[in-house]
């Protein structure tokens, strides 16, 4: 059974750093997995963040976090790194990290396509 546990989460002032951090077990070969993060505020509905290829290893950012948020992947340790600098009180929300096998490159914007989720880690911004 494929587990994802997220860590790094927690209370940062405009403009501060948080590095997310999601660990995968389950399966012998993230590697060819995607992998990605995703966010849900208060009221909305869950959105992309970021997401990094499993094969190739290329990056897709959501436009609102483009130059201030950075995705990698460390395939060796199963774990998909979020680096999260210049945060905005908009950034507030809970973060997911999400896997998945098999998608489709035009796909893998789209939360519906991952099959698995981790539990959540909040980001609060403080203005």
């Amino acid at each position: 059974q494929v587990q994802l546990v997220e860590s790094g989460g927690g209370l940062v002032e405009t403009g501060g750093s948080l590095r997310l951090s999601c660990v995968a077990s389950g399966r012998s070969n993230f590697a060819a997995y995607d992998m990605g993060w995703f966010r849900q505020a208060p009221g909305s509905e869950r959105e992309l963040v970021a997401v990094i290829r499993g094969r190739g290893g290329h990056t897709y950012d959501a436009d609102s976090v483009k130059g201030r948020f950075a995705i990698s992947r460390d395939n060796a340790k199963s774990t998909v790194y979020l680096q999260m600098n210049s945060l905005k009180p908009e950034d507030t929300a809970v973060y997911y990290c999400a896997v998945r096998s098999g998608g489709i490159l035009s796909t893998i914007r789209q939360s519906t396509t991952y099959q698995y989720w981790g539990q959540g880690t909040q980001v609060t911004v403080s203005s």
